[in-house]
């Protein structure tokens, strides 16, 4: 079973790579969520990672809310064991908990200030064989309605979510949300480059419905294929090499 490893400036990830891979958006939607929160003036103390794969998103967020406990809900097993080596070697091991259950099955013991989740992008479509990365990559065990419907459950009111999705369902996602009670805030077009379209949506919002909406973006790359100012200043604290 082929592994690797991905060296951050203060934590690493370990991942079988045959299940599931450490992306660059994923990193961007990571970096984004624990800055946001740690800059938003709210108490950042209990938070859920829904879909919590090798660990990525919760680490990079404690890293930057040093008062959050974070419970990260993995159901892939593999990925689980993973996730849980790479918290228990991390400075922040007694902050985050991993729970190796799907997030239908989570109790709901008490609700959460801050939910966020990297969920499964393709629905519905062709799947691979292998069936560990159907759950890492698809929603056979989750569907976006399902996932919400388990936010909504365990948001405490006034609390915030974030989740980050492909552009292609940027038509459907406002009816969805609202379906559930959670209303949109803002909205991140994320494009490879200056010279791309979006192909992925990073969004924040709450269980209370706000006066508007804003709507941002932000490119990886500029033109000349070099990381642009908005992704290096939102990656400096975890990249080695930037």
């Amino acid at each position: 079973m082929p592994n690797s490893y991905f060296q951050f400036k203060q934590f690493t990830i370990h991942q079988d790579l045959t299940a599931m891979k450490v992306t660059t958006d994923a990193c961007l939607f990571g970096a984004w969520v624990a800055k946001d929160a740690a800059e938003s003036g709210r108490q950042i103390k209990i938070v859920l990672d829904i879909g919590a794969g090798t660990g990525l998103l919760a680490l990079m967020f404690a890293q930057k809310n040093e008062l959050a406990s974070i419970d990260a809900v993995e159901v892939e097993q593999q990925a689980a064991i993973q996730g849980r080596e790479n918290f228990e070697s991390s400075p922040w091991k007694n902050r985050i908990n991993l729970v190796d259950i799907n997030i239908k099955d989570l109790a709901t013991v008490h609700k959460y200030d801050t939910i966020f989740s990297n969920p499964p992008f393709y629905e519905n479509e062709l799947q691979s064989p292998d069936t560990r990365k159907n759950i890492a990559h698809h929603s056979g065990g989750l569907s976006l309605d399902e996932l919400l419907a388990a936010m909504a459950l365990r948001l405490e009111p006034g609390g915030v979510f974030y989740v980050l999705l492909p552009y292609k369902r940027n038509n459907e996602i406002a009816s969805l949300f609202k379906k559930h009670a959670l209303y949109i805030q803002e909205k991140i077009l994320v494009s490879q480059s200056t010279k791309h379209d979006p192909f992925r949506i990073m969004l924040k919002g709450s269980n209370q419905e706000s006066a508007e909406m804003r709507t941002n973006q932000l490119s990886i790359c500029d033109d000349q294929q070099q990381y642009t100012e908005g992704f290096t200043e939102l990656l400096k604290d975890y990249y080695l090499k930037l």
